[in-house]
This record gives C-alpha cells, sequence and structure tokens, in this order.
C-alpha cells in the first residue's frame, strides 16, 4: 500500500512494483470513494498500447464490477482524452485509465477521472489514497456488467463539430505505436486532410523508444516536413493527450510558441482569457494583453490549468509540456483534437508565418530547460535550502521579484525568468529558463544548476 501514491497524474511505477494486487487496491478504493459521494452511474476504464495494460484494466473492472458498478470500456487501447470525453459525454460516474504516458514500456500506471471529464484535484486523489484496501465483493447478485462501447466516434464528431472542417493539406503522422494511432490520423483524414501514416502499427514496445514526441525520437517525421514531403507533421506520445508540431522551417516547433499560435488564432473568432503553468512563456501574456484579455499563471499540472480554465471561463489552457484545450471541450489535455486545431489553424496561416509575426510583435522567446537527479525525499530539504539562498542577481543580471507559486521562478529585470521546482513524476529538480535568446537562455540555465548544486 506504502508503494502507491498518486502524484501529478496519477500513479506510475516500473512493473515490478506495479502489480495486479496493487492496482486491484487502487479499483477497490476508487469504487469506495464513488460509493461514498454517492455515484451510482457506470464508470469507464480504459487502457493504452502497453503490453500489461488491458490486463490491468481488466482487474480494474472486475473489481469495480464486484462492488456493483456497471463498466463501458474500448474494444481497444484508446487516448486517455477519448476516457475524458466518454465520460462527460456519457455522464457517467468517472473512470480509471491505465497508462504510463511517455515512460518506457517497462512503467505502467492509472489514474482516475472524475464526472465532469477533468483531473482529479488533491482532494479526490486523497481521498482514494485513504481508502486504499483488499477488494471486498458484494454478493455476486448485486455486480455490475461489463460491456465494450465506442470511445472513437462521439469524440471525433465533437471535435469536428468544434473545430470545422473540410480540410485540404497534407500532413505526415506519427503515432511511436502508441494509441492515437488509427485515432488522430482517422480524425483528421475525416476532416479532409491527406495523411501519411508513421509508426500507426500495434507495438507494444513503441519500436524501442519512449513514446514521448521529443525531436531525438522524430527524425523521419521531421525529414517528411522540412524535405516538403508534408506541409505539417504531427505526434503523440503513448496516450495522446499531448502533442508535438512539425514545420516546414522550424522543424520540432517549441510547445510554447504553438500554444501562442493556437491562441491567437481562437482569438481572430472568439475572445477570453488563456490559462498557462509557471514554466510556460510569457508570450501568452503579451498576446492575451494586445487583445485586451488576461493570462493567468497556475502551479504545473494540468488539474491546476483545468481549474483555472473553469474559474475563469478561459478560451485556452496549456503547459510548456504540448498540453493543451479549450473552451466547449472537457477540461482535460487532448493531444487528439488540438491536432485538428492546429490543422486548421495552419490551414488558416502558415504556423511558422504566424509564429514570425507573433515574435515581430512581442518580442523574441526562447526557453529550455535542464534536470538535476534529485530523490523524492531530498526535493523538500533542498528547495527549504534554496528558500533561505535566493541570489540577489542570476547570470549577472537583477533579480527582481520570486514567484513561490509552485518551487522558486527568479523573476529578472529584462523580463527573462529562470525556474526550479521539483518534478511530480521523476526523482528530479526540473530547472527551466526563458530569455530573448538562446545564449542568455543557456546562460540562466547554468546558474540554475549551480544554485542548486550549491544548496543540496
Amino acid at each position: 500500500m506504502e508503494q502507491i501514491s498518486f502524484g501529478t497524474d496519477g500513479w506510475r511505477a516500473t512493473l515490478d512494483t506495479f502489480t495486479a494486487p496493487r492496482v486491484r487496491m487502487v479499483g477497490q478504493a476508487v469504487a469506495t470513494y464513488l460509493d461514498e459521494e454517492g455515484f451510482t452511474d457506470p464508470v469507464a476504464v480504459c487502457y493504452d498500447a502497453r503490453e500489461s495494460s488491458r490486463g490491468f484494466a481488466e482487474e480494474l473492472a472486475r473489481v469495480l464490477c464486484a462492488n456493483g458498478f456497471d463498466v463501458v470500456m474500448p474494444e481497444r487501447d484508446r487516448p486517455t482524452p477519448l476516457l475524458s470525453w466518454a465520460i462527460s459525454e456519457r455522464e457517467l460516474a468517472g473512470g480509471l485509465m491505465i497508462t504510463a504516458s511517455h515512460n518506457p514500456p517497462e512503467y505502467n500506471g492509472v489514474k482516475f477521472i472524475p464526472e465532469d471529464g477533468a483531473p482529479a484535484l488533491p482532494k479526490v486523489t486523497d481521498a482514494i489514497e485513504a481508502n486504499l484496501a483488499e477488494p471486498d465483493p458484494l454478493p455476486e447478485s448485486e455486480w455490475g456488467t461489463v460491456r465494450e462501447v465506442d470511445f472513437v466516434t462521439p469524440h471525433a464528431d465533437h471535435a469536428l463539430d468544434l473545430v470545422g472542417a473540410d480540410l485540404d493539406l497534407s500532413v505526415a503522422y506519427d503515432a511511436i505505436h502508441g494509441s492515437g494511432r488509427g485515432v488522430t490520423d482517422s480524425l483528421l483524414k475525416r476532416a479532409g486532410v491527406d495523411v501519411t501514416r508513421l509508426r500507426c502499427e500495434a507495438d507494444p514496445t513503441f519500436g524501442g523508444v519512449s513514446p514521448e514526441p521529443t525531436r531525438g525520437n522524430l527524425d523521419e517525421l521531421v525529414e517528411r516536413v522540412t524535405s516538403g514531403e508534408a506541409a505539417l507533421g504531427i505526434a503523440n506520445d503513448g496516450d495522446a493527450d499531448r502533442i508535438a508540431l512539425i514545420t516546414p522551417e522550424r522543424g520540432l516547433l517549441d510547445a510554447n510558441l504553438l500554444y501562442a499560435a493556437l491562441y491567437d488564432y481562437l482569438l481572430e473568432t472568439d475572445s477570453g482569457p488563456a490559462i498557462r503553468t509557471v514554466s510556460t512563456t510569457f508570450l501568452i501574456d503579451r498576446i492575451a494583453e494586445s487583445h485586451g484579455e488576461a493570462a493567468i499563471e497556475v502551479s504545473v499540472g494540468f488539474k491546476w490549468v483545468a481549474r483555472a480554465m473553469a474559474e475563469h471561463d478561459a478560451l485556452m489552457g496549456g503547459e510548456e509540456s504540448g498540453g493543451f484545450s479549450m473552451r466547449g471541450h472537457v477540461r482535460e489535455k487532448d493531444g487528439v483534437l488540438i491536432a485538428l486545431l492546429a490543422v486548421a489553424a495552419h490551414d488558416e496561416e502558415p504556423l511558422d508565418e504566424r509564429v514570425d509575426r507573433l515574435l515581430a510583435e512581442h518580442g523574441e522567446i526562447h526557453q529550455n530547460r535542464v534536470s538535476v537527479d534529485c530523490p523524492d525525499e531530498e526535493k523538500g530539504p533542498t528547495l527549504d535550502s534554496l528558500s533561505e539562498a535566493i541570489p540577489d542577481s542570476a547570470a549577472g543580471e537583477r533579480v527582481e521579484d520570486v514567484n513561490t507559486a509552485d518551487g522558486f521562478k527568479l523573476l529578472l529585470e529584462s523580463g527573462a525568468w529562470l525556474l526550479v521546482r521539483p518534478s511530480g513524476t521523476e526523482p528530479k529538480l526540473r530547472v527551466y529558463a526563458e530569455a530573448s535568446s538562446e545564449a542568455r537562455v543557456d546562460e540562466l540555465l547554468a546558474a540554475g544548476r549551480d544554485l542548486v548544486t550549491e544548496v543540496r
């Protein structure tokens, strides 16, 4: 039981720790939580493309049924955002997703999504952790049932209604063998896009790489776009809640710039604030201000983005790691829907041209991050030490203010910033920097690493 802990986005672990008995305990905890909260509607259980995921999902379904809940499942692995939409569209009590997202094949994980389809807040995950226990089945006559339903079509119909269709351009799509295969590409084809598919075959090892759409994992996709074979490239992570874009001029488009371009596109026909995490670019603030809107900063973790989207009726919410959602949809990051939105934006004005225009108007921005190894038990003491050692300057520039909403964000006089915060999914501290040039970002990252090293 002590091995189970819900972090930034559920519980993840290697398969020597993530075992069937522990998964059953999570299933019982969710069933107890739902019963205590008075929920009686069916529960959805979904899973990603890992070899072990279907079996773990079936374990969850059995425990939920033995507690009296009916369960709906897809016929095969499906993206996390399709589960979120199914919960909302079918008015379910909630859902459980078996996924380790972008982690390597030797990992798996589970997360609970409440009845609104948005990420669970700590009060929910704390209640689930408090209820961890061995399964406690009802008499068999009171058990629920399991049935398979279509998760794909309702989500696609909604996405096309929200974003639009009738798009005429060529796109290369790379699923990295994840759950976006047959989903993101099919949605784009329904919208009229000519789609070339890469790594869209089932492979529970993800071709020997982590299913993360980073530059080093996307060589062929980048080549297809920069050579002119496709107008745009799209990739999803393992459970397709995040997205990466490849453009002809930039190759892999920084997710900060993608957020800026998509928010700018939405503002052409709508209005509303943007929600961004503390690690996401100030360019969003500048775009919002130019339209008379606001940008609201929250801690890292899409659950905080989702909560703020509801509180402020936001037009868009996102984070620098490639997770985004928009008004009119469930408040959960959705790499399938956003793929369609990005193609629509590119069809209206090429993304490279839109980004060039935004940077010319609002100033150059560059951002990067590095990680520093730090065991989980040392994160708190290290940050405590850092709180007593905040410097007056960083990389030769005066610190004007310090934001402590999530770690320590040093705001510099030039408008650049340096952030140190703990990872919620790995034994690491993250060091982020944003400035007007790549060279200045490198200097700030070096200063951040040195600062962490000095206080550990």
